[in-house]
């Protein structure tokens, strides 16, 4: 029991020992803090000044603000209402556009058609006949050159057979 008595002391003298060091620190903080209370004194009414000026820019700046932005919305507003008038103006434009279109379209359709009709009319009526008659003429031709060339010559069966072999 004696040992836990003496190690209680010696506890109980440490503990002494750091609230001296304790005691020591609080005072040399309290000496420094000391020496700034005169200054910080004399700088309170500057302080005071300062604080009611920042107070006064604060409301000045919040009426401001509040001007800002009724203007803001102000403008916001006569924005949207013209974007809107635009963007009617551009539905308007393109469904004016896109019937254009569709008209031009139907014309062009048209004209192919007509076009097409005009080719067939043209080959029917016109270069159809025209070979028939040219096929017609060409037998007539063949025909006369036939009858008027009369009978081969036997010398120019050579001429013939070298045309034959050529080919």
């Amino acid at each position: 029991m004696a040992v836990f008595v003496f190690v209680a002391a010696v506890a109980m003298v440490a503990q002494a020992g750091f609230l001296y060091g304790i005691y020591k620190a609080a005072r040399a903080t309290h000496d420094s803090v000391m020496t700034f209370v005169p200054k910080a004194e004399a700088l309170l009414p500057k302080a005071h000044a300062l604080l009611d000026t920042s107070h006064q820019t604060i409301q000045d700046s919040r009426a401001q603000i509040a001007d800002i932005t009724s203007k803001t919305s102000e403008i916001l507003a006569s924005t949207h209402k013209q974007v809107q008038r635009i963007d009617s103006l551009l539905e308007d434009a393109s469904s004016r556009a896109r019937i254009h279109m569709d008209h031009a379209d139907l014309v062009i359709d048209d004209v192919m058609g007509k076009a097409h009709q005009t080719a067939n009319l043209v080959h029917g009526g016109i270069i159809k006949p025209l070979q028939q008659i040219q096929g017609v003429a060409a037998g007539l031709r063949t025909a006369v050159q036939f009858l008027t060339r009369g009978r081969p010559n036997p010398s120019d069966a050579h001429l013939h057979a070298d045309e034959e072999m050529f080919i």
